[in-house]
């Protein structure tokens, strides 16, 4: 947690740093240190009666409750919570477009950013939030300010807040645009040790017995801990960055080969809050490495299958270009340096209030010197086995073992020569542009890229009576439903809107039915599929897809990655496939049945797609009885076989379905999409 909290911290003492992105496990406490941070912030003055929070000594001039008449009071910083299902209108505000138009008054009801304002926004679970309302709040949070545009009416009005997002990466990535619009980024993960554990145990059940007296017990240290953020907050505008530590943040992010010029400017925000934080006038080669660690991490991905990360061992590296800062106190003994456990806070990670300081001291080893022995013995531990060809080559054969000796006995048992460990681990190529397979209709499903569907945000193809308020006006119907009634009887009225109907793109399910049994590792033909795979796996990640993965053999079927966002999960599960055994395709298809059912109750908006991928060479199983339970679901296969001489058994699958048929090597984009 210590990388966590420095994090959120150097937010607190400096918004310029664009906000932090928890990425972690479930059950690590993402949330619940988020939400202590409100605590920690000090309090602003504000504007009776702003719903808008306006500072009194700047009020902001375009303010929809302004003028001001200059008076004051102070309250505490406020954490807004962003519900994944919440609407444009409820993030940003919207008009009263029936006061508007049969009124004539333009009534603003303020949104979660404006109830934000100069506090925090947290966005527990970001990565599932809508594309178009991840956009807004990170606009809102770059510009610090909120549009809200609707029908020739503009209101504009101050929106600078500290951006929180957590997420788990099992259910899916942001895009690396909006990845790189969060300041820093955190990996958290639960810790290993028992003693660790066993503490966090023992607070939590001492919170449950008694939280007030939990609350007092810590009162001093958190307000010792918010006294000094206060204090770096008002040094950090006198804090130096000099010319040499600006060299450094531009060569670091140039030698990580980064996007664009918004890491630089992270970085250097970022270090300026940490010398800030340490109780420094001016930056050091430290603040630099600290802001690094976090603002980059985030801004490697090259692949949407790369997971983020940094070698810290290059940007030491990179530092070590440069000389020795007099100034920089690398290791000190104890005091405001001490970034990744602050002064006041140091002990409240290893011990209860009282305990004895002996205990504290040891508990705050320097991470610096951490690190160095970690990396010094995963570098040992790296030449020790690349300088013993033979313990890799064994530590590989060992794990493919237990699954190669049953593949052996079941291709024995069937007549089948049986297959060596590299045959069936063969490796993917590099993905390419898959071609588009898309859902018949039109559907009304989250927004996306793949078929055709009604959208918030696509083109206007009608209008229609609205059953709720009424957020996307069409003008001309609405104006056409006036004259209709008679304009005697006055101008337009409520019962005259019409609420525009547009048509865009969604995002499908698309579930993968993988054959993996023996006859799909001939001829290295297991390495062409797996390729194809990750090229549709790819292209469902650019499309705003959920995935999921069913892979068949021997004698069942089995749900390998349940439908989900993460399409590296996909990736992961896809290049550990092994073959072996018969080709169940009726229990596939059987499978894939049940699972589309549980989707349809979790999620009856989003449309299905089907992606078999076999030969088609059916051993088990009534594959005409099972192609039925899909037959109303798009499907389309894509043909494995290979070969001089073809049976097209996965052509009479394709019948049974109704779906198009594809050849393995026709799934590259070379033609219009099927």
């Amino acid at each position: 947690m210590d990388d966590l909290k420095l994090a959120l911290i150097l937010n607190a003492v400096s918004p310029r740093v664009g906000g932090v992105l928890v990425r972690g496990e479930k059950g690590t406490a993402k949330s619940t240190i988020v939400r202590a941070l409100a605590e920690l912030l000090p309090a602003v003055d504000v504007v009776p009666g702003c719903r808008f929070a306006c500072d009194p000594a700047a009020p902001y001039s375009q303010c929809p409750d302004g003028p001001h008449d200059g008076g004051r009071e102070t309250r505490r910083a406020r954490l807004v919570e962003l519900p994944v299902g919440a609407s444009e209108d409820r993030l940003a505000g919207s008009l009263d477009l029936e006061k508007a138009l049969a009124h004539g008054v333009a009534a603003f009801e303020p949104g979660l950013l404006a109830a934000a304002h100069r506090g925090v926004l947290y966005v527990d679970e970001v990565n599932l939030l809508h594309d178009h309302l991840v956009d807004l709040l990170l606009d809102a949070a770059a510009l610090g300010t909120c549009y809200v545009e609707r029908e020739g009416v503009s209101v504009r009005h101050a929106a600078r807040f500290l951006l929180a997002g957590t997420m788990n990466p099992e259910e899916g990535e942001l895009r690396p645009q909006l990845l790189d619009r969060f300041g820093l980024t955190v990996e958290v993960r639960a810790s290993r040790d028992p003693g660790e554990r066993a503490e966090v145990i023992r607070r939590r059940m001492a919170y449950e017995r008694d939280p007030d007296a939990f609350a007092a017990d810590w009162a001093a240290r958190e307000g010792e801990l918010a006294a000094r953020i206060a204090e770096a907050r008002t040094r950090v505008e006198s804090v130096r960055l000099p010319d040499a530590a600006l060299k450094q943040i531009a060569t670091v992010c140039a030698g990580f080969e980064v996007d664009g010029m918004r890491a630089d400017l992270v970085t250097a925000h970022a270090a300026v809050a940490h010398a800030a934080w340490a109780g420094r006038d001016r930056v050091t080669t430290r603040d630099v490495r600290e802001a690094a660690r976090l603002a980059l991490p985030h801004r490697r991905r090259r692949d949407p299958f790369d997971a983020p990360g940094l070698d810290e061992n290059k940007l030491d590296e990179l530092l070590d270009q440069f000389p020795d800062d007099p100034d920089d106190d690398t290791d000190p003994p104890h005091g405001p340096d001490d970034d990744r456990q602050p002064q006041h806070d140091s002990d409240a990670q290893s011990e209860e209030p009282g305990q004895n300081e002996t205990d504290q001291a040891e508990s705050n080893e320097q991470p610096d010197r951490r690190r160095a022995n970690q990396n010094n013995s995963n570098h040992d531990k790296s030449d020790s086995r690349q300088s013993d060809p033979s313990h890799s080559d064994s530590n590989q054969s060992e794990q493919s073992r237990p699954d190669a000796d049953q593949s052996e006995q079941n291709q024995s048992a069937h007549g089948q020569s049986a297959q060596t460990p590299a045959e069936q681990f063969q490796v993917a190529g590099a993905p390419y542009k898959a071609r588009l397979f898309s859902v018949p209709g039109v559907g009304g499903g989250a927004p996306g890229r793949r078929s055709r569907g009604r959208s918030a945000k696509g083109r206007t193809v009608g209008s229609r009576t609205p059953t709720a308020k009424v957020t996307q006006i069409h003008l001309m119907a609405t104006l056409r439903a006036a004259a209709h009634r008679g304009w005697r009887q006055g101008p337009v009225k409520v019962a005259d809107l019409r609420e525009a109907v547009r048509e865009g793109r969604e995002g499908n399910l698309v579930l993968f039915v993988v054959d993996a049994s023996g006859s799909m590792g001939a001829r290295k033909r297991m390495g062409e599929v797996k390729t194809a795979v990750l090229s549709l796996l790819l292209d469902a990640y650019q499309r705003r897809d959920k995935i999921g993965m069913i892979t068949f053999r021997g004698d069942s079927a089995e749900l390998v990655l349940p439908p989900t966002s993460s399409v590296e999960a996909g990736a992961a599960r896809m290049r550990l496939l092994k073959t072996g055994g018969r080709t169940p395709i009726a229990a596939g298809l059987v499978k894939a049945a049940e699972v589309l059912a549980v989707e349809r109750l979790r999620d009856p908006a989003r449309r299905p797609l089907v992606v078999v991928v076999t030969d088609g060479r059916a051993t088990s199983g009534d594959a005409d009885r099972a192609a039925a339970l899909l037959k109303d679901t798009a499907c389309v296969v894509v043909d494995c076989e290979s070969g001089p001489v073809r049976l097209g058994l996965a052509a009479r699958l394709a019948v049974r379905l109704t779906a198009p048929v594809v050849d393995l090597s026709d799934v590259a984009h070379v033609m219009k999409a099927a």
